[in-house]
């Protein structure tokens, strides 16, 4: 018997109602902070993430879904969505918009690791993008939009960290610093942050093992290291939090996982739990675009994992609004009545009136079985009788009050 492949999930209807309430929520953040929509393809020029996402990051040298198509173009599922945000940006020309230019997305990204709690190989991001302001204000905007989304949907116990990791003038010399603390560290590192510290040391500092996280704890720290411009950024930044009164706790581990990121970082993680459980981060990505072919332009942006949300939302005992439901049954007896209702059906569908029929050749008591089973509020009975006379049963599923009507009154009485 075929099943989903290992790490994917199927969302069946009972989990449809959380999809739609985050992304109702997401939406309507969005909105608010001005930001549109945008969509892009699930697989991408394979080269588009090496470039940006870098060499020497997991998600590079571990994670991502390549493959060569028949034309022998060598392309990659998605990995994630600031990559693909930024070469739209590029190919389409959006430089020449009233900038920032503020984009969101819902999308599936493909990671081939080991599954855990709301990380999949196939897994689904809400994502946005402020691109072409500098100024640590929209910093602060981007966090803010984040920390009211999770509020909004009724997670309000968050903790947000944050750190800055420097520019291209200040952080060759802390990566100096960094690799000659890591030297030191002889044989006590993991098989993987060997190898990190040859390729991408800034990685050493986002390992999750126990053993390199004691080493990390007490490496140098970014910040100690920030040029002028990078540490008024940061502090004019920890000042528009404050204005926003959103606390903050500032983590020098905290590098994220990707090469592009510049001066600002952070993570919004559920209060007294680790970075496995982080809810959603992101950061600045300054020199992205020009490394993509476009012109020098500041940017920053967030995304977070859709199914960890859920979870937490459904840790947190958080309800959420039932989808609508079908509001009509119809119901026949004889040959006549069924087809009288397949033209009723069709008739209150075209009124926007949401209609099951029953099929089949249960009995009447089946087909009123088979309406209490789904929940409908209404149920509309046509036998030989009504047939005749035009007419239907109109029956009450909550009070079992019934009533007979013409079927010309039945598409007003329904709305």
């Amino acid at each position: 018997m075929y099943q989903a492949p290992r790490g994917t999930a199927d969302i069946l209807p009972q989990e449809q109602a959380y999809w739609r309430y985050v992304e109702e929520k997401a939406a309507r953040i969005c909105q608010l902070y001005g930001y549109e929509r945008i969509d892009f393809p699930a697989f991408e020029d394979a080269g588009l993430f090496h470039r940006s996402v870098g060499e020497g990051t997991d998600v590079v040298d571990k994670e991502m879904y390549t493959f060569e198509d028949r034309g022998g173009s060598h392309l990659a599922l998605v990995p994630e969505g600031t990559a693909s945000v930024c070469r739209a940006y590029v190919q389409h020309g959006l430089h020449n918009l009233q900038q920032p230019v503020k984009l969101y997305y819902f999308t599936s990204v493909f990671r081939y690791d080991r599954p855990q709690a709301g990380r999949y190989r196939q897994h689904h991001q809400f994502g946005y993008e402020a691109i072409g302001d500098a100024d640590p204000a929209l910093d602060a905007e981007v966090i803010d939009m984040a920390w009211q989304f999770y509020r909004s949907l009724g997670l309000t116990r968050l903790a947000l960290h944050l750190n800055s990791i420097g520019c291209k003038a200040c952080r060759p010399n802390y990566l100096t610093v960094l690799k000659e603390y890591y030297a030191k560290q002889g044989g006590q590192l993991c098989p993987d942050c060997n190898t990190r510290a040859a390729r991408n040391t800034l990685r050493l500092l986002d390992c999750k093992k126990q053993s390199c996280q004691t080493i990390a704890a007490a490496a140098p720290k970014s910040i100690d290291f920030l040029c002028a411009d990078c540490a008024e950024h940061f502090n004019l930044l920890q000042k528009y939090l404050g204005l926003l009164s959103i606390p903050f706790a500032l983590n020098h581990r905290l590098v994220r996982g990707l090469d592009y990121y510049a001066r600002t970082v952070f993570e919004i993680q559920p209060e007294e739990e680790g970075g496995q459980s982080t809810l959603g981060g992101g950061g600045r990505y300054d020199g992205l675009i020009e490394e993509l072919g476009g012109n020098p332009t500041p940017a920053i942006g967030m995304a977070t994992g859709m199914e960890r949300i859920i979870i937490n939302l459904k840790k947190y005992n958080i309800s959420v609004p039932p989808l609508p439901g079908t509001r009509v049954f119809l119901a026949y007896l004889g040959d006549e009545a069924r087809n009288e209702i397949i033209k009723l059906g069709s008739m209150l569908r075209q009124s926007g009136i949401e209609v099951i029929e029953a099929f089949g050749s249960k009995s009447l008591k089946g087909q009123m079985r088979h309406a209490n089973t789904l929940g409908v509020r209404y149920a509309v009975i046509i036998g030989d009788d009504e047939v005749k006379n035009g007419t239907a049963v109109f029956r009450d599923m909550t009070s079992a009050q019934q009533e007979t009507v013409s079927l010309a009154r039945l598409p007003e009485l329904l709305k």
